[in-house]
């Protein structure tokens, strides 16, 4: 045995264990996608909403089956349940604070949630009024989580409907609030027909202001989504994933694959891909974690980062993801830790907070791994 072999220490092995206790950051994750089912059943009997089932194990794996379905449409009528019981002052309080400590207990040290706050005025309230009490549910719960010896940072994307008009309106609403807890600024709902330029009033407001904007493109929709939603300023691309589509094998090269331009740009600028494996399953990206296009896009040297989308609806948390990720596609320790780096590095937080969690947080939480 060379003194090279002798000296090898092999990866440690990735157990869901593990994985539970890394630190990890969470850019794609939808409030109104996020509520626990027990949180869903009271807040329906206090409005009065009428759900599928009264059963609280039952009603989470509703929300799973119905979202199991392969398409984004049906995926997105799951909401109308969420949405419903978010109307109130102190529903929206209760369901982000809620959020940002399930999240902490999952590990997250950063995160990022989005909503549309013009989805929760049905009942009355304002714009801001709905942002207040959104930042008030998050204050609580980075104070609980804190008191549970947990500490995360937490921002907020205000998102604008893409089949709505009101873009113009919500990023003026977003402008208003950078730096009390706003940090960027979305577009979300159906991609198909419904294409980023039609928001182009929004982004070019948002763009003369310097204030972060990541855009819903690539999922539901293909290069041309992606390439508009690049043409609109966005820094990153939410799931993004089918930018694969213009990656192709060259035939009789033994595997060598020709980058498109899109592809290429994408690249070589490492604009930050937010992928949500289980949901992209869900709304047919693809039809296995194996088979993700995550793992080829992370082998071409893509900007890869992990994420939920939406807990309630895949029945998951990004301790999961990262676990089916091992399991079955091989990610390593290194492979994680890469992609956790890359996402804290693409946060909208300013960039010394997003230094010291790395410092404090993130590198050490991986240290501590491999030692163990």
């Amino acid at each position: 045995m060379t003194d090279d072999a002798a000296d090898f220490t092999p990866a440690p092995a990735l157990t869901e264990h593990m994985i539970a206790h890394l630190p990890k950051v969470s850019l794609h994750d939808h409030l109104d996608g996020g509520l626990r089912p027990q949180t869903l059943l009271e807040l329906a009997e206090e409005v009065g909403h009428t759900l599928p089932t009264t059963d609280v194990n039952a009603l989470g794996e509703w929300f799973v089956e119905a979202a199991d379905s392969g398409s984004l449409p049906r995926y997105l009528e799951t909401f109308d349940h969420t949405i419903a019981v978010m109307q109130t002052r102190e529903g929206l309080r209760r369901v982000a604070r809620d959020a940002v400590v399930d999240l902490a207990a999952d590990g997250v040290v950063y995160g990022e949630l989005r909503y549309a706050p013009e989805q929760h005025t049905q009942r009355g309230l304002s714009l801001q009024e709905v942002v207040d009490a959104v930042q008030q549910g998050l204050d609580d719960g980075v104070a609980d989580a804190q008191e549970d010896g947990r500490t995360i940072t937490v921002g907020t994307l205000i998102t604008a409907m893409r089949q709505a008009d009101r873009s113009p309106e919500i990023a003026r609403l977003a402008l208003d609030n950078r730096d009390r807890g706003v940090v960027g600024f979305d577009i979300a709902g159906p991609e198909a027909g419904f294409l980023p330029t039609l928001h182009r009033e929004a982004f070019e407001l948002l763009r003369a202001e310097n204030f972060p904007v990541t855009i819903h493109a690539g999922e539901a929709d293909g290069a041309a989504s992606i390439w508009e939603a690049l043409q609109m300023g966005a820094l990153r691309l939410g799931h993004g994933v089918r930018i694969i589509e213009d990656v192709t094998v060259q035939e009789g090269s033994e595997g060598a694959v020709q980058v498109g331009r899109l592809a290429q740009w994408v690249l070589d600028r490492q604009i930050p891909l937010e992928v949500a494996p289980s949901s992209n399953l869900q709304t047919g990206v693809a039809s296995a974690i194996a088979t993700h296009p995550v793992t080829r896009l992370r082998d071409l040297g893509f900007a890869v980062t992990i994420n939920t989308d939406n807990r309630l609806m895949s029945g998951t948390t990004l301790s999961r993801e990262m676990t089916l990720l091992a399991a079955e596609s091989d990610w390593t320790l290194d492979d994680l830790e890469a992609a956790t780096l890359t996402a804290a590095f693409a946060g909208f937080a300013h960039r010394d907070v997003l230094e010291r969690i790395v410092a404090e947080q993130i590198l050490p939480g991986y240290d501590a791994a491999r030692e163990a």
